[in-house]
């Protein structure tokens, strides 16, 4: 396990699937960045394990990706930190502005306008990272992750919570990221180990949200909240069903590629549909 590259996401979100991971695995190299960078560098062979937007697992198929079975960051219900803000009624968005920070909540946002609301922008460009909401002139726009929880919704026409819409609609939770591996690499026993962040991070949420929302302006008390009771670390069967539902309607949309498989590191083997 000495000398793994791991990446991971500096928001608060994803702070207990890494919590004291330097302690816990004084051997690896832990690189911060955003989701999208991640999965890019995750691509270049620049890192060894990442924790990637999911849509980015399914994109990346063809490298013979293995997710890491048990992790992710998943949301029954609201999610909080994923929603598209609208200037106009959703059935009027013909201007669209996603946030570059993960691709897997641009393409949520497409598939759910299109796919549930029958919408479907005529213009599509990028928010780009750091920049407000309240710059954007587009009819409406995607914001993800610790910012999305702090702008003032009053001045919107309409608020939409992603991981609240995919429930409604579907039914099931929503798989927004995973830890993934590159083949052939050896995790020793990283799995383990990031088993044990995951526990002990969850322990902590109370320590985690006290460093953390002061440095977001969040309430302590909603930290806590958000941490241990809106987002799901476990990729259990509901996730499962949930991220094959969404890998159907994204590739149908042509967000993914047809008919990938999830392929969980270790057991090297493909779990078909309904099992």
């Amino acid at each position: 396990m000495a000398g793994l590259r791991v990446g991971a996401v500096n928001y608060l979100n994803a702070k207990p699937l890494y919590y004291n991971l330097g302690d816990f695995a004084p051997g690896t190299f832990l690189c911060l960045d955003y989701p999208s960078n991640l999965a890019d560098r995750l691509a270049r062979g620049e890192l060894d394990v990442a924790l990637i937007p999911s849509v980015e697992y399914l994109r990346g198929a063809a490298f013979g990706y293995e997710i890491l079975p048990g992790f992710a960051i998943a949301a029954r219900g609201p999610v909080r930190s994923v929603k598209l803000f609208s200037n106009l009624p959703i059935e009027r968005i013909d201007r669209l502005a996603l946030d570059a920070g993960s691709r897997t909540s641009q393409a949520l946002a497409l598939v759910w306008l299109d796919q549930a609301r029958g919408v479907r922008p005529r213009r599509v460009e990028p928010l780009p990272l750091g920049v407000p909401v309240e710059e954007s002139t587009a009819d409406a726009a995607l914001v993800i992750g610790d910012r999305a929880m702090l702008v003032d919704e009053s001045r919107f026409a309409a608020v939409v919570d992603l991981g609240a819409a995919w429930n409604t609609w579907t039914g099931l939770p929503f798989v927004f990221a995973l830890w993934v591996a590159r083949p052939g690499v050896d995790l020793g026993d990283l799995p383990e180990v990031l088993e044990r962040c995951r526990l002990e991070g969850l322990r902590n949420a109370r320590v985690l949200a006290e460093e953390h929302a002061p440095r977001l302006g969040l309430n302590l008390e909603s930290c806590v909240d958000y941490l241990t009771r809106v987002l799901s670390y476990d990729l259990g069967p509901r996730e499962i069903a949930g991220l094959r539902q969404f890998a159907t309607r994204a590739a149908r949309q042509g967000l993914a590629p047809e008919g990938v498989e999830l392929v969980f590191h270790e057991r090297r083997r493909h779990l078909a549909a309904g099992r």
